[in-house]
Parts: structure tokens; sequence; C-alpha cells
């Protein structure tokens, strides 16, 4: 068991790392983990930069189009806004809702700025004379977006479009926040607790207390990751990392929708191992759910692993889970001898529809 809001008190006795910087410079050929190290100081800059923040008149709608590690970014903003009156959907593909138009508010992200689904979306949203924002580092979006007068953000690219993604969150927050009626403490309390959990999982502490590589050394086969209702963007960002550093087969599913259809495939052996993502303060009868699933798991001498929040705001929630699990994949391609960076299958398909 995982939970980051206080020392590691999960303690697999007897056990010798058998991961060092050496190793870990040795298969991370683009030093990706150097950028992970940064994270927080990343977010941090990133929210106190010059971004000038913007407000928008009669919104009743607010779509995020992106794909990847850029659409990770929508995932977690429909969770934070969850629990408001604000009409969120995310697009991750070429087409925005019927219902979009010109009092909904089309956000689109592309790092690269040549992604061509959310290319896609952005003409449509000018076509439909929706309210536009767009955040890139360059590209056809930044020159669309000038072409038609369209509000455009440059953002910095860390290494890769998945590994930029405080720099992302962060500045879409210091430019949205104050319209989306997001809590300038609850985005501090973020990275406050980024910095903590920082000193506990980065590549200066390759020890049995770093609790990142503890799950890496756990990980075996197809991991199912378990998710609660609002941390569904940790799962789906999890599985993304671990397909994209680790290239391996991960699977995700709602803990409560699982327990009336995916359950059932526990009853004959299989290769997959579960994984168990909690938020601390889950509704009760979450908890009570997680708690049967648990038991059932142990009845049937199935080996699970568990990852439980730290306290704060689902901000501060999402984006420390994030943090571990990305880490958590960097080791284990680093463990597996692979490489994280390139990711040769996505560029091939590419090649095939651009």
């Amino acid at each position: 068991m995982v939970n980051l809001g206080v020392d590691r008190y999960f303690i697999v006795k007897n056990r010798l790392h058998s991961l060092d910087i050496s190793t870990l410079e040795k298969y991370d050929s683009q030093k990706m983990y150097k950028i992970y190290d940064e994270w927080p100081n990343i977010a941090r800059e990133s929210f106190e930069s010059n971004q000038k923040s913007i407000n928008f008149d009669n919104i009743d709608h607010i779509v995020f189009a992106g794909m990847g590690g850029s659409g990770a970014i929508g995932d977690i903003f429909a969770s934070v806004l969850s629990k408001t009156n604000i009409h969120v959907n995310i697009v991750k593909g070429y087409h925005l809702p019927l219902t979009v138009d010109s009092n909904s508010l089309v956000i689109t992200v592309s790092v690269s700025g040549n992604t061509t689904e959310t290319l896609s979306v952005l003409e449509e949203a000018y076509k439909k004379k929706s309210k536009i924002i767009a955040f890139s580092s360059g590209g056809k979006m930044l020159d669309y977006c000038v072409k038609n007068e369209i509000d455009h953000r440059l953002v910095t690219q860390y290494h890769s479009p998945r590994v930029s993604f405080t720099s992302y969150l962060y500045t879409i927050l210091k430019v949205l926040h104050s319209f989306l009626n997001i809590k300038n403490q609850d985005i501090l309390e973020s990275i406050t607790e980024l910095e903590k959990t920082c000193k506990k999982i980065n590549s200066l502490n390759l020890t049995q207390n770093n609790l990142a590589l503890n799950l890496a050394e756990w990980i075996k086969d197809i991991p199912m990751i378990y998710y609660p209702f609002g941390l569904q963007p940790v799962a789906i960002r999890f599985k993304n990392s671990l397909q994209e550093n680790c290239k391996i087969h991960a699977i995700t599913e709602d803990v409560i929708e699982a327990c009336h259809n995916g359950i059932v495939s526990w009853e004959i052996e299989s290769d997959v191992k579960p994984i168990l993502i909690q938020g601390i303060d889950d509704y009760i009868k979450t908890k009570e759910r997680w708690t049967a699933l648990k038991e059932y798991f142990k009845e049937s001498n199935i080996d699970f692993y568990e990852v439980i929040s730290i306290e704060g705001s689902i901000l501060t929630k999402i984006i420390n889970l994030i943090y571990l699990l990305d880490y958590t994949t960097l080791y284990f391609s680093a463990l597996s001898k692979r490489d994280p960076s390139p990711v040769v299958s996505i560029d091939k398909i590419k090649s095939k529809i651009n």
C-alpha cells in the first residue's frame, strides 16, 4: 500500500532495490527523469508566469480538446469542475459536439501545435463562432490562430508532450482559474504538495522509501487500474504513461461499475494484476466498495496494490497521484531495460494518416 499523505507504512522486508542512478541514466537516453525531478519548479514557474488571465461572458458550455498528453489536461479540468454548474465536454478526436455554439468556450491544447485532430476541432470552433483560446508551443495551431485572430498562448515544451504536463496544466490554470472559479489557494496547495512528494520519489532517492520505485518493482503482467469518481484522470494518465513509457498493456475500470460486470473476470486465473487508486476521503459508499473488493481479492488469493491520495483539494489529489504514478512508469521502464522516450508505433501510425 502506498499513501502519499504519510510516511511509507507498507514495507517489503529484506529487499534491495535493483535500480540506481547509473542504470536509470543508461536506459533513459533522453534524460526524461531530469524533467520529472523539476516538475514542481516548472509548475510554480508556469503559474507565476506573466501570462494574462482571461474572462469570457455568457458562457454556458466548455469544451477541452486535445490528444494524448495534451488530452490529459482536459480530463483534469473536467474532474475539478465536476461539482460546479459548468457543463464540460472532453473531445479526443476530430469533431465538436453539436451543442457547441457562440455561447461555448472551446479550449484547444496541442503541445506540438500540429495535432491533426485538435486542429480539426479548432477549425470547427472557428466556423461555429465559438469563443476560443488555444495553447501550444507553436506549429500549425499558432499559425491558424494568428491568421484568424484567435487568442493563442505559447507554452514551453519540455522533452515531449507527456512530460510537459505541469508546464501546460499550470499555464492554463494561470490563464483560466479566475474565470473557472478555481481557488488560487487550491492551486498553490497543489504545487506545495508536489514539492513534498518530489522529495520522496525523485531520482535522488532511489531507496526503499521511494514510493514510486516500490510500485514499479511490484508491477508485472498487465495492470488493471481501478479508480473512483473524481480520480478518472489519474487512472487514464497512468494507463497512457504505462503504454508510452513502459510499452506495456494497461486497463482502467471505474470501481463501482466494475463491481457490476468486470469483477466476474477474476473468477478464472489471469495475467492481469489489480492496482487500486483511492482518494483518502472517497464517498462513504465508495469506501464500502473498496473494502468489499479488497476482501474479495484476499479470499481469491489475488495479489493487489493500493495507492491512496494525500489530503487536499481535488486538484492536489490528482496532480500528486499523477506525479507518483508517472515516476513509477519511468522507473519501471528502466527496471525493464527499456528506453521510455521513443514512441515508434505512434510515429508509424501518424506517418500513415498525415
